[in-house]
């Protein structure tokens, strides 16, 4: 058995068994590691009677299993144990062995990891995975980071793995240290600037409409069948229909309103803050699901203040902005995502492809949506391009959608619907697209009170004035 399998992964949950399930069905012979050995039972017995997949409780048969230069994929929680796993490893690996990271790690985290593990002659990749468990097992997009040269003995097993889009595979190389760490923190960044924004048009539907579960589903299956085709709206649809094994009704209806997060949403939000990018989709949604937490203070706080009864909208016209809404607010989601990305590429020199990155989200990742198309396109034809919004085959795309954003956002206002990512959404592209903000009262308040200094409109340079109280 020795120095025969192509491929090694720790941590056998069911993300690692699918994986390592992937690259067997594509043609590489894989070994994985657990200390569970109920999970190493449960990876053998279903890889079956073939020669391509093995596992083991014991390091040293794993690692001794696996072909020069060692390939060892980690599917384990961020964190301190991503630590432990590499130090049981370190003694074992020889110079030229490859880690991949395979997990949601903090990209400053993988960036110390990859310097620690180079003075010792091991390569070290952050390598992002989405498209949850089906995803890991059928084909999920991939987004390493790392040493270009170590990526070529990566490659075809990630392309062979990985969900392809009209032939081409979902995973490129990324960029140096820990860009693909960073891309996949942006990718979950606008997945919950994208779940919020569907969530809230499902509400208003709901609310303003009248919709029941089985309206709101029909609603959404025919949205993913046009320019909102997207995972998450055709999940959505499907769990609109879903129906209670408990209970006579629907699934939906009886999920608590409490929405968890692991935490790579926040990180998107505060590296945005650190990088002076605006994000204001992904914070709002962030902030709602902290929200969402405070379940108790939420029904307290309901008792205690009148809420406007909503004016019921005539069905087929509230659909028809609702679509438009929820298409402009995925552009506008996917818009501070990508200029977040284009602004760390520099600050932190990932050397980012805008086109590239989107080109692998358009099939197998959360964020999966045919507007990615749209999106690859624009950043091929203008690789510098520093926003989406200032490329010109989204203007029609916006300003045929924007009118019954305003509508709605408006709506929700005057009859007390949170619409927050919609608001926020509407009120990001309203002052990107402003040639003049307020900003200059807040500059002359700055100086008054800190002697903080500003510019002027009418000459260069630096001025400050002595105000008068």
């Amino acid at each position: 058995m020795a120095n025969t399998y192509d491929f090694g992964l720790v941590g056998l949950g069911v993300m690692g068994r699918n994986f390592i399930l992937n690259v067997a069905d594509n043609g590489f012979t894989a070994f994985g590691n657990d200390l569970d050995e109920e999970k190493v039972n449960a990876l053998i017995e279903e890889g079956g009677d073939s020669n391509k997949v093995n596992a083991s409780t014991d390091a040293k048969t794993f690692v001794n299993a696996l072909s020069t230069p060692r390939k060892i994929m980690l599917l384990v929680p961020a964190g301190k144990i991503v630590d432990v796993v590499i130090e049981s490893l370190l003694p074992m690996l020889h110079e030229g062995d490859i880690i991949i990271d395979g997990g949601n790690s903090f990209f400053t985290d993988t960036d110390r990891r990859e310097s620690y593990l180079k003075k010792k002659g091991i390569n070290f990749f952050g390598a992002g995975v989405s498209g949850g468990a089906k995803g890991a097992r059928k084909g999920p997009s991939i987004m390493p980071g790392g040493s270009r040269e170590a990526y070529q003995h990566v490659k075809p097993i990630f392309e062979a793995v990985s969900a392809k889009y009209n032939g081409e595979p979902c995973v490129t190389y990324l960029g140096p240290k820990s860009a693909g760490n960073y891309v996949k923190m942006v990718h979950n960044g606008i997945e919950y600037g994208l779940m919020q924004l569907t969530s809230e048009i499902y509400d208003l539907l709901k609310k303003a409409g009248g919709l029941n579960n089985q309206e709101l589903h029909q609603t959404f299956a025919e949205w993913n069948e046009g320019r909102l085709q997207s995972f998450l709206v055709e999940i959505t649809s499907e769990i609109l229909a879903q129906k209670d094994e408990l209970t006579d009704g629907d699934l939906v209806d009886m999920i608590l309103d409490k929405a968890k997060q692991k935490g790579t949403g926040k990180w998107t939000s505060q590296n945005a803050m650190d990088l002076g990018i605006p994000v204001p989709t992904i914070d709002i949604a962030v902030s709602m699901r902290e929200i969402s937490a405070l379940k108790e203070e939420r029904i307290k706080a309901d008792k205690l203040y009148d809420r406007p009864s909503p004016e019921t909208v005539v069905k087929g016209s509230l659909v028809a902005k609702a679509e438009k809404a929820l298409y402009f607010a995925f552009i506008m989601a996917y818009a501070q995502g990508m200029h977040q990305l284009a602004d760390a590429s520099k600050e932190y020199g990932y050397e980012l492809e805008l086109a590239e990155i989107a080109k692998i989200w358009r099939a197998g990742c959360i964020i999966r949506a045919r507007l990615l198309a749209d999106i690859t396109d624009a950043f091929k034809a203008d690789k510098e391009l520093p926003n989406l919004l200032l490329s010109q085959a989204f203007v029609d795309k916006v300003q045929s959608t924007v009118d019954e954003t305003r509508e709605l956002v408006a709506y929700g206002a005057t009859n007390g619907i949170p619409l927050p990512g919609l608001s926020n959404s509407l009120t990001y592209f309203d002052a990107y697209t402003s040639s003049k903000l307020p900003l200059n009262l807040i500059q002359g308040q700055r100086d008054y009170f800190g002697s903080h200094t500003y510019e002027r409109t009418d000459r260069e340079g630096v001025f400050h004035t002595e105000w008068e109280a």
